[in-house]
């Protein structure tokens, strides 16, 4: 399964609690970009712009999407499902649009530490956030992200992709641990 959605969605932080869930891979597209590149994905952009980063992104994640076995969960860039070449990869797999208000999103990307070559000012940010809202709608199922803790969104995927929680599987989590405690949806 791929997650998809905008800067700060919380993509890097719930795929590898959800994969840790189902007992699955985590990937995560951009550190396999900065691998290949042997670059971060900011100096991609610093030094080459988007347009070579796009391309190292399609690059990255059809090698991903080749090599992908069934049981994984690969966080997707933000602007990775934009573009169309992308989604045709992606046609196969289940895709999760994690959403949250884009104020939400701004407030997250300022308080999170990551440099994120897109983020400039909240106007454009905002309005970057409006311009892909169309593709990201054409994931498999949206999950609002706003207010919630990692554990409770692992559990709507689970819930709406019809997967096998913790508690379905006896509960294989650590008890003390956050996920263990069962979320309602």
């Amino acid at each position: 399964m791929f997650l998809v959605g905008f800067m700060a969605s919380g993509k890097s932080t719930v795929g590898p609690e959800l994969a840790r869930r189902q007992g699955w891979e985590f990937v995560d597209l951009d550190s396999r970009i900065e691998a290949r590149e042997q670059k971060t994905v900011a100096a991609i952009f610093r030094d080459s712009g988007e347009s070579e980063f796009r391309r190292a992104e399609t690059a990255a994640l059809l090698d991903v999407t080749t090599n992908l076995q069934l049981g994984s969960v690969v966080a997707l860039g933000g602007g990775a499902f934009i573009q169309p070449r992308n989604r045709e990869l992606l046609q196969a797999w289940p895709t999760v649009f994690l959403d949250a208000p884009h104020e939400e999103l701004w407030h997250r990307s300022q308080q999170d530490g990551i440099e994120r070559p897109l983020r400039q000012n909240r106007q454009q940010f905002a309005r970057l956030y409006e311009e892909r809202l169309p593709y990201y709608r054409q994931a498999t199922i949206t999950i609002d992200t706003a207010g919630k803790e990692p554990a409770s969104i692992c559990a709507e995927i689970e819930c709406a992709l019809r997967l096998a929680s913790p508690a379905d599987r006896g509960g294989n989590i650590a008890p003390g641990h956050p996920s263990s405690r069962r979320d309602s949806h």
